[in-house]
């Protein structure tokens, strides 16, 4: 049981904070027409976070991540990354009208995107591994897959009801300019998170 609320509670703590793949998820849901639409974005990132916590647990990602380079390069594909990814979201500006489909994220743009912003996100990949993966030594065999499913389940739970949470925003917006704006808040976001990511770049090769 212990493992269970330990699971849950750190899954939590390190989910809920405001990130790119919080508001890209959060974004599709407000976006698309049906709630349907935005699973892609919604499974892709589940599935990402689920693979993540599995590697954090197992000790594999600790390894493959105790390489300089990697980390070099890691940082170097994200900021490009983040960086396109804001201009797309600041230009992505979406109106209510017949013409609004042609803004929304396709179901292949979605996966592309939201498997990017979980991957390509170094400091998500350190809090899974720093604080899910060492969290984890303390609990061995069922406890530690327990702890494990939790955090897991958690994050499901939680992308979901980003979903849900942003399709009910993008009913109650009539006009569309709330979902304007949204876009152009989430692209500053990201931003901010792209010079940040560029300034631990800096300080890894220097």
């Amino acid at each position: 049981m212990e493992a269970l609320f330990h699971g849950v509670i750190l899954a939590f703590g390190l989910i809920l904070p405001l990130g790119v793949q919080n508001v890209f998820i959060f974004n599709q849901g407000a976006t698309q027409k049906k709630f349907t639409n935005s699973l892609p974005a919604v499974i892709t990132a589940g599935v990402c976070d689920t693979i993540l916590i599995y590697l954090a647990v197992a000790g594999v990602s600790m390894v493959v991540l105790s390489f300089e380079w990697l980390k070099v390069l890691l940082f170097l594909v994200g900021f490009f990354f983040l960086a396109y990814m804001g201009w797309i979201m600041w230009k992505n500006t979406p109106e209510k009208n017949a013409n609004q489909v042609q803004n929304r994220f396709s179901a292949r743009r979605q996966v592309t995107f939201a498997a990017s912003v979980s991957l390509f996100n170094p400091h998500a990949i350190m809090d899974t591994i720093g604080v899910i993966g060492t969290s984890s030594l303390v609990y061995t065999g069922y406890d530690k897959w327990v702890f494990t499913v939790a955090c897991m389940m958690i994050s499901w739970i939680w992308f979901f009801s980003l979903a849900i949470s942003g399709r009910k925003i993008g009913q109650f917006d009539k006009n569309g300019k709330l979902l304007k704006h949204m876009n152009q808040v989430s692209a500053l976001i990201i931003w901010v998170m792209t010079i940040y990511m560029g300034y631990q770049l800096y300080s890894l090769v220097n």
